[in-house]
């Protein structure tokens, strides 16, 4: 097997050649060094290549058996391993233990071969660290990858590896799919363990998943990733099948509420509106009824709600410092990063409450506004990926309250989910005039991310997105 070769598979698929004999594990992970040895220096989205990537140990079976793997460098836990969270603070810092996720992915046959790279400590759309510098879209070097698991998803896109690790706490899983034109599911909460640390991360509102480039892959990672762990809060309906029998599974008739209107400051592009609109003359096509929908939730309450429980998460940082033996300055923290956990640590009683209540208002008003509804359709994000900088943590003119809002507004058709608990996933169905991704997002009941299957199959069918590869890809 050649480069090329190895790039135009997905996860699946390489699978299958390593069960028929056709390749083999070591292999696989030697193409995967290629393919980083030639992409990376463009994007920069690995902030380590295991110097033993190509003799990691794995069982000689399992779903994605020999596949190779990214773990992003903040999250699951591997044994061992570094994990810096993009931060100068945590530099150095290996883990002890392997996480629930990083078990149930070794088990399934990945081979975990190097980190990915995120914006410190996973705060922001867009992967830019003092500590390892900007990581670059494949399809658009001076355009933002997106974050916080830019480094994934610049990756997967460019072909380094065909699955790769990512987590969501306010669209860090889909923001980047969205730009760099993948398939990026946010589970249910309580559908993927983030334990035995991480179980209630940032109050509910983060969960562990993967990006990826087809809907087969995205089924069978919810069969390797899916299901409960000792410890966990979260605890939600089981599927009645493996998900990936939900591919031939008829998708039936369903409601569709479009979101066409922006739910923050920022407009929905016209090339995006477009997409979204094609997308929704597709699925009446299909039978599907599809109403216009107004937006159930405000964006001031999602900056309160989303971005106050990200800040909750800074409440920490003076402890782990002491436990590290390090300050908490300038030098071990990006600007940003400094100022909201200043006003984190700031914050009275009343203040911490109110974010608790805003995203329980958020949880009822969703429900009440959606309830009729089988699925929702919305933009990902209401523009493609813009320019580096934007808003990165780096930035020492930004202010707490202006990193907020302006995030916020980018991202409001994502928070809100988070907030609620429910599945979405951004899927790559168009390209704008400048021949960027347009990820179109499709959220589901909660619990049901079998629907969300069965419909990403539909429309995968129906306009195919693997022909879709950006300038900068091993492949070519």
């Amino acid at each position: 097997m050649n480069l090329s070769e190895y790039a135009s598979h997905d996860a699946t698929s390489l699978a299958q050649l390593v069960k028929r004999g056709e390749v083999t594990a070591a292999e696989l992970a030697g193409l995967a060094r290629q393919a980083f040895e030639k992409v990376d220096p463009a994007i920069n989205a690995v902030v380590e290549f295991y110097a033993d990537a190509e003799t990691v140990p794995g069982p000689a079976e399992g779903a994605f058996n020999g596949v190779p793997f990214l773990r992003k460098d903040i999250g699951a836990t591997e044994a061992g391993r570094l994990q810096e969270c993009g931060s100068r603070l945590l530099k150095g810092s290996v883990s002890t233990h392997d996480a629930y996720y990083t078990r149930r992915a070794k088990a399934a046959g990945l081979r975990i071969v190097g980190r990915s790279a995120v914006p410190e400590l996973a705060f922001a759309g867009f992967t830019e660290t003092i500590l390892e510098g900007i990581t670059r879209n494949p399809w658009n070097l001076d355009a933002s990858a997106g974050g916080s698991s830019g480094g994934a998803a610049a990756a997967v896109a460019s072909g380094i590896v065909p699955i790769a690790h990512a987590s969501d706490g306010g669209g860090s899983i889909r923001i980047p799919a969205g730009w760099c034109g993948l398939v990026g599911l946010n589970p249910s909460r309580g559908r993927v363990s983030g334990g035995p640390d991480g179980q209630d991360s940032l109050f509910g509102l983060a969960r562990e998943f993967v990006v990826c480039r087809t809907v087969r892959d995205m089924a069978a990672a919810l069969d390797v990733f899916a299901g409960p762990e000792p410890g966990d809060p979260f605890i939600i309906r089981q599927p009645e099948r493996p998900y990936l029998d939900e591919l031939a599974q008829p998708t039936g008739k369903l409601r569709v509420g479009l979101a066409r209107t922006a739910w923050g400051s920022v407009p929905i592009a016209e090339d995006v509106l477009a997409t979204l609109d094609a997308t929704a003359a597709l699925l009446a096509s299909m039978g599907h009824t599809v109403e216009e929908i107004a937006a159930p939730v405000n964006s001031h309450d999602i900056m309160i709600g989303v971005m106050g429980g990200f800040n909750l998460g800074l409440a920490d940082l003076p402890a782990l410092a002491a436990t590290l033996g390090r300050p908490l300055d300038d030098t071990t923290l990006e600007p940003v990063i400094l100022k909201l956990m200043h006003q984190t640590l700031a914050m009275s009683p009343a203040e911490i409450v109110t974010i608790f209540e805003t995203m329980r208002k958020i949880r009822h008003d969703v429900a009440m506004a959606t309830a009729s509804y089988d699925i929702l359709l919305t933009p990902t994000t209401p523009v493609t990926a813009p320019e580096h900088g934007r808003f990165s943590t780096t930035r020492p003119d930004l202010t707490a309250v202006g990193f907020s809002e302006g995030d916020t507004t980018l991202f409001t058709f994502l928070g809100t989910f988070n907030a609620t608990g429910q599945p979405s996933v951004s899927l790559p169905l168009g390209l704008d005039r400048n021949h960027m991704p347009i990820g179109i997002q499709v959220v589901g009941r909660f619990a049901d991310e079998a629907a969300l299957v069965r419909v990403a199959r539909d429309l995968e069918e129906a306009r195919p997105w693997s022909a879709m590869l950006p300038p900068v890809h091993a492949g070519r």
